[in-house]
């Protein structure tokens, strides 16, 4: 059996190919969306806000005169998990106190 060439570098001259790292895609983002309706109150809007979006009482308010003014409001973005467990949260304090805020998720759209 020949023996390999020794490399100039103590190795024995052999190389090997690396594979190609495939890209990671970031994921996609979903918007969580809460919509108006004639029952929630708005203080409810910014409870729920401040408690699950974690969101400070000036921009929950904001946020609530958006859904109050335009039909819906943008409550957050995040991964799909993630919207989803917020939304399960909005439905389940919703329904606890007896309420019909509607909240539901929607792809963030992706320009080019």
């Amino acid at each position: 059996m020949p023996t390999p060439k020794n490399h100039p570098e103590g190795g024995t001259g052999l190389t090997t190919k690396s594979k190609a790292k495939p890209k990671l895609q970031p994921p996609s983002m979903w918007k969580v969306v809460l919509h108006n309706d004639d029952y929630t109150t708005q203080d409810f809007v910014v409870f729920v806000l401040t408690v699950i979006f974690h969101k400070p009482e000036a921009e929950a308010t904001r946020i609530m005169l958006a859904v109050h003014r335009q039909g819906k409001g943008i409550a957050g973005l995040y991964t799909h998990d993630v919207a989803e467990t917020k939304m399960t949260q909005v439905r389940a304090l919703a329904e606890q106190h007896e309420y019909p805020l509607l909240c539901t998720l929607e792809p963030e759209s992706v320009e080019a």
